[in-house]
C-alpha cells in the first residue's frame, strides 16, 4: 500500500536505523493487539495500517536476511489488502445530490 523508504519513526534518535529485533518485537505486540481487538469487534483499521507499515519498514532494511525480507514484504502486501478492504467505499452521488451540494459551496 505505502511504498515509502524507512519511515523517520523507525529511526533511533542518533539517526541510526532501528534494529530489526525492535521492529519484530513491536510487530508481534501489534499483531497480538489486533487479534485481541478483532475478537471484540471487527478489528482496528488503524492498527492494521501500523502493522503494514512496520512490515514494510522491516522489508526495506538492507541488512535483513533475504528470507525474512521476502516474508515481511509478502505479509506487508497481505496487511495492505486487509487495510484496503476495510476502508469505506466512496460515497456515490447522483446528479441531484451533486447539484444540491454544489449550490451550497461558496
Amino acid at each position: 500500500m505505502v511504498s515509502e523508504k524507512i519511515n523517520p519513526a523507525f529511526v533511533e534518535p542518533n539517526g541510526a536505523p532501528a534494529q530489526p529485533e525492535l521492529l519484530v518485537s513491536a510487530l508481534l505486540h501489534l499483531m497480538s493487539q489486533y487479534t485481541a481487538s478483532s475478537q471484540e469487534a471487527s478489528g482496528c483499521i488503524k492498527l492494521a495500517s501500523v502493522i503494514e507499515r512496520h512490515l514494510k519498514a522491516l522489508a526495506d532494511l538492507p541488512n535483513l536476511a533475504p528470507v525474512l525480507r521476502a516474508t515481511c514484504l509478502q505479509l506487508s502486501e497481505q496487511w495492505g489488502t486487509v487495510v484496503e478492504s476495510s476502508m469505506p467505499a466512496p460515497e456515490k452521488y447522483n446528479l441531484f445530490s451533486r447539484l444540491v451540494a454544489g449550490s451550497r459551496v461558496c
